[in-house]
């Protein structure tokens, strides 16, 4: 087995409820190691680039918006089978149907917008990985 990167994205709803500290808490328990992190509000170009294979979806926009709407906490971690692990400990998108223990069953809001606010996002592939983190992380 082959050690991993993962970009995860602690959104603007987690952020502003104070979440990123239980989120890095639950990754560091995990075992998985941090190697990068970053808080910024992030550009429309940035989030074009990120979500492009959802573009002309209904949910792009709304997307687009809500992810542009305050600071994100943008995380490179790193670790054995990290991106499977990761998406497991996040739980399932929709977090009123997210098994408790997992981060989006545990700390996730029904607000109506499951698919956009589930408090974080975790690339769900090698290929999306290496791509997502070029875009948050040019510089590694």
């Amino acid at each position: 087995m082959s050690t991993q990167r993962s970009l995860v994205l602690v959104k603007p709803d987690g952020f502003s409820r104070g979440l990123t500290g239980e989120v890095l808490r639950r990754i560091e328990a995990k075992g998985y190691r941090l190697v990068a992190l970053q808080i910024l509000t992030p550009s429309r170009e940035m989030l074009g680039l990120h979500y492009a294979e959802h573009e002309g979806k209904p949910f792009f926009e709304p997307l687009v918006d809500f992810m542009a709407s305050g600071p994100v906490t943008a995380i490179l971690i790193e670790g054995e089978r990290c991106i499977e692990g990761f998406r497991s400990l996040a739980g399932a998108t929709d977090p009123t149907t997210a098994a408790p223990g997992t981060i989006r069953g545990d700390l996730g809001r029904d607000w109506g917008h499951s698919v956009t606010q589930n408090v974080v996002h975790g690339s769900d592939s090698a290929e999306s990985a290496e791509r997502e983190i070029e875009i948050w992380f040019p510089e590694l």
